[in-house]
């Protein structure tokens, strides 16, 4: 069996997986490429990445060029000669330059089926809309975005339940296996990779703070796949009383088990917080004020001595 020369790319937790993966598998990982340390935390402290943290533990160098053009990288990537660079989340585009090395090219590790959701958050994007199965794909990176051929994929349920936090940490696990069995069959010679359909193709831009401000005006299945699609980050939030309010995932409820509400109004009940939508209501789930912890709705609302006709937005 041949054994590859790996340098790994890759920045946050859900990298962390494929790393570890193969680290103990039959390749040699020579040195990671992440991004560089960045403030994290209350205290806004420079912190290391996830995969930095994971490969200083395991005695790996570390590369962290603030750009991967840059000639000092280009040339420590030359001189570490990796055979394939895999690639995870890594979080900055490759170029030419960079990509030309590895004979064995460099493999990226994609959070979707391409061609569909190709972009920084198709976790997020299939949550929000609405998809039943999802999956991870490895592929050969080229200078398009998430446009290079495929080499293998694995699939994923997406449970009704499911935020982009608990779908990605399965499809982490579920792609780090198939990471390595990409390159294992690279190595072999058995896998060759099949250019991307033509059709099927998808946008999966970065989701901003703005993009996760609710719309109470939206049907209720909108408002909790869009809740759900940003847990946790960058979070859901509205507004009340002129101050943001973040939000956790919402259940939607049968509209004659609750009131007629206005999109926004509130409506508070002993064990439950309804908000109306332009459907059904939601109930809240878990709100975090300013300045404060996250709480259950009914103790928040409870807090606030909230009036009828209250409405969020």
């Amino acid at each position: 069996m041949c054994a590859l020369r790996l340098l790994f790319a890759g920045t946050p937790e859900a990298a962390v997986p494929s790393l570890r993966a193969l680290l103990t598998s039959r390749h040699e990982v020579v040195a990671v490429l992440t991004r560089p340390d960045a403030p994290a935390g209350r205290g806004r402290r420079l912190a290391r990445s996830p995969v930095a943290a994971l490969a200083d533990d395991a005695g790996i160098p570390v590369l962290t060029p603030r750009r991967p053009s840059e000639p000092s990288f280009l040339d420590a990537l030359r001189a570490l000669a990796p055979d394939c660079c895999p690639v995870v989340g890594y979080g900055a585009l490759v170029p030419r330059a960079a990509l030309d090395v590895p004979p064995r090219g460099w493999v990226n590790l994609h959070f979707s089926l391409l061609p569909a959701w190709r972009g920084a958050a198709p976790v997020q994007a299939a949550i929000r809309h609405g998809d039943e199965i999802t999956g991870a794909t490895t592929f050969r990176l080229e200078e398009g975005l998430d446009t290079g051929p495929v080499y293998g994929v694995v699939t994923e349920e997406i449970d009704p339940t499911d935020t982009a936090g608990a779908l990605l940490g399965r499809l982490a696990a579920s792609g780090a296996g198939l990471l390595v069995a990409t390159l294992d069959g690279i190595a072999d010679g058995t896998l060759r990779p099949r250019p991307q359909p033509a059709g099927g193709v998808s946008a999966a831009p970065k989701v901003t703070v703005a993009d996760a401000r609710l719309d109470w005006a939206a049907p209720a299945r909108a408002i909790d796949r869009l809740v759900r699609s940003v847990t946790p980050e960058p979070g859901a939030w509205t507004t009340f009383r002129a101050e943001r309010l973040g939000l956790g995932p919402v259940l939607p409820v049968d509209g004659g088990e609750a009131p007629e509400l206005k999109p926004g109004e509130l409506h508070v009940e002993k064990r439950r917080v309804l908000v109306g939508t332009a459907t059904a209501p939601v109930a809240l789930g878990e709100v975090h004020p300013v300045g404060r912890r996250p709480m259950p709705a009914p103790d928040w609302a409870r807090g606030v001595r909230m009036p009828v006709g209250e409405v969020l937005t």
